[in-house]
């Protein structure tokens, strides 16, 4: 396991929120971060859907790790601004969120999230839902 994948599950690992809404990481490269979430009943609104503030709330930590990927060792992330657009229901029995980093410096990183909804177990997907967020370096008290 790589330093940069040590460094993104130890801080994973720590949050709660992902433990309740059953996310896992997926995927941990430079730039990139991948974070996967069952479906649950748990998880949806009235009509059936998974809910939008759990789909969001999984882009975003795929988006802040992407970002965290980017920050030098001593920081730590946190999100200044999202915007995301659900471009259709969150339907499937598993999602997947992509965040990526478009651009970093010393204080900001601009990242992207896409989250994929599964139908199944095949590689076959619809987009749900996409994020724009930036992604700030913070010292960690």
């Amino acid at each position: 396991m790589s330093d940069i994948h040590q460094r993104i599950s130890a801080s994973f690992d720590a949050q709660g929120l992902m433990k309740t809404i059953g996310a896992k990481l997926a995927s941990v490269t430079d730039g990139e971060v991948q974070i996967e979430m069952p479906f649950s009943t748990a998880l949806s609104q009235q009509h059936g859907y998974v809910h939008a503030g759990a789909i969001t709330s999984l882009v975003d930590s795929a988006c802040g790790y992407a970002g965290l990927t980017k920050a030098p060792p001593g920081l730590e992330v946190v999100t200044a601004e999202f915007k995301i657009n659900f471009v259709r229901p969150a339907l499937g029995e598993r999602f997947l969120a992509i965040g990526r980093v478009q651009s970093s410096g010393k204080l900001l990183a601009v990242c992207t999230g896409e989250v994929r909804a599964f139908a199944g177990d095949g590689p076959e997907y619809k987009v749900i839902a996409l994020m724009q967020a930036t992604i700030v370096n913070v010292r960690r008290d």
